[in-house]
Order: structure tokens, then sequence, then C-alpha cells
């Protein structure tokens, strides 16, 4: 049998990183994810066409990103889902993990320290800071919010490599000049202001009313189609047309019988929410 999906020989994950557009990134995140739950289900090889269908996508568009980290599946057989699980966590440079502190313990700040599924996926949030005294001092998923007075102190002892601010607009920004006064690098904002850093500063903004502004567009989009199509079928009969049409193609069932597949072969072998809250947030001093 012959390696599929050839790259340079020799390359590590972090030499081909420069390589990688960032769609294919966003993708292997997702990929990442699906291979991290069939390993949790005990499954060994999956296929490019099972692990597509379970990611969203095209099996040519999956082969074509994993091509980007060198030879991974064996043709015929599949891939082997912790070889590339652990392919793609170097490549996302999640090998080592990641320490994390967050700004703003108000109820989103909460949720998401106390959300489980960060720390299994290598990032550890070791730090929580607030300047309200109604919450500095409060235990939080096995954690104390302290005072983002000390931010700087605590960054150097805790050595975090993320940051993330979760307070309103009027607060983001003095949280993060704070925390790139305090050496952050990589800061992910969940406050729907834009926000200013240096350019050395990756700045990640994740805006939830715009996302529900997307569902939205949607869910319109998705009525009026259905609207349309049942005109169509209960409109008055069309005349005959000399144009052939083709009939269906197997796609819809071939994805239908992959799904069926894979959660079959699975069994044989064992084989964001709401705006920051203002209570508990960074206010500019």
């Amino acid at each position: 049998m012959t390696e599929q999906h050839e790259a340079p020989g020799g390359v590590s994950g972090r030499a081909l990183q420069k390589d990688i557009p960032q769609a294919t990134v966003a993708r292997l995140a997702t990929y990442l994810r699906v291979l991290a739950t069939l390993a949790d289900e005990g499954v060994a090889i999956v296929s490019s066409e099972e692990l597509a269908v379970a990611a969203g996508v095209n099996s040519a568009k999956l082969r074509k990103d994993l091509s980007f980290l060198g030879p991974n599946g064996v043709r015929g057989v599949g891939y082997d889902v912790a070889r590339l699980r652990t392919r793609i966590e170097d490549v996302l440079g999640l090998s080592q993990g990641h320490r994390v502190v967050l700004v703003g313990a108000g109820n989103l700040g909460r949720a998401l320290v106390g959300y489980g599924g960060f720390q299994r996926r290598g990032f550890t949030v070791v730090g929580i800071f607030d300047n309200h005294p109604d919450v500095i001092g409060l235990p939080v998923a096995g954690l104390v919010v302290c005072d983002v007075a000390g931010l700087a102190e605590a960054v150097a002892a805790l050595e975090p490599t993320i940051a993330v601010i979760t307070v309103p607009d009027d607060a983001a920004q003095d949280a993060c000049d704070r925390l790139v006064a305090a050496g952050l690098q990589s800061i992910l904002s969940f406050a729907p202001c834009e926000l200013v850093a240096p350019a050395t500063v990756e700045l990640r903004r994740v805006d939830l009313a715009v996302e529900l502004q997307m569902l939205s567009f949607e869910r319109v989009r998705n009525a009026d189609n259905a609207s349309e199509a049942v005109a169509t079928t209960t409109g008055p009969p069309r005349p005959a047309s000399r144009i052939s049409h083709r009939a269906p193609t197997a796609h819809t069932s071939a994805v239908h019988q992959a799904l069926k597949h894979s959660a079959a072969a699975h069994t044989a072998s064992s084989h964001t929410a709401t705006e920051p809250s203002s209570k508990g947030s960074v206010v500019s001093p």
C-alpha cells in the first residue's frame, strides 16, 4: 500500500504553519474536534469520506487540507485517528498545551472558566481577574477571582500564553491594554467593539450578536426556499419540456450511507451565548 496526501518529507508541523491558508486552519480545528470524538469512542481508523461527512466538508477538500500536513493516510485503509490527531495538534501548536488567563468575572467569564471542554483540548485556565469588589475573592471552578490591579505580577508568575476578555464594550480596551502591558501576545475578546493592539499581538474577536444575525439570515432564507419549494410542487402542472432532465444523483444517498457506515463501524470495532453582564467586569480607571 502507498501513502497518500504526500508533502515534503521531514518537514515539521511548525515549519509547515506558514504555508497553510487561514481557511484550512479553521477546518483543521474542526477535523481535530471530530477526531477527538472518534478517539473517545475507541475508533482507530477513519476513512476520508467518513471524516469529511462528520466535519461537514467534501472529501476532496478534506484531502487537500490534510495534504498540508504531510503523509497521513494509507490508500484503501484510511487515517489512523490517533496519529492524525497528534499531527493536527502539532501544526496548530497544541502539543504543549496552553495556559489561559481571563479578564472579566461576570456571567460569561464564569461560564467559560467552568467549561471543562477547554482543558480536554489543551487549554487550561490558570487565572481569572476582575476589579468589582463583589466578585474579587469568589471561587470559580477551583480558581479564586483576583484583583485586576495585580494582573502584571500574576501574569509573570502564571506564565499564560493566551488571554480571554469577557467584559463590556467600555471596559474592553482597558482590559486589552493591561494584558498587552503584561506581555500577552495572543488575546481573544468577546467584547463586540473593535480593539486596538500592537501589530505584534494576535487579537481575535468573537461577536455573539453577529453570529445571531447570521443565524437570523439563514433562518429567513431557508424559510423562503421552503415556501418556493411548496409553491412549485403545489402549483399548476407545467407543460412538458423537450429537454430531458437527469435523474437525481446518488450523492445524497452516498453521504447517508457513509454516515450509517461510520456509525456501524464505530460499534462493530469498538473500533457563543449571551452578552457579558455589566456586573463583575473590569471598568476603565
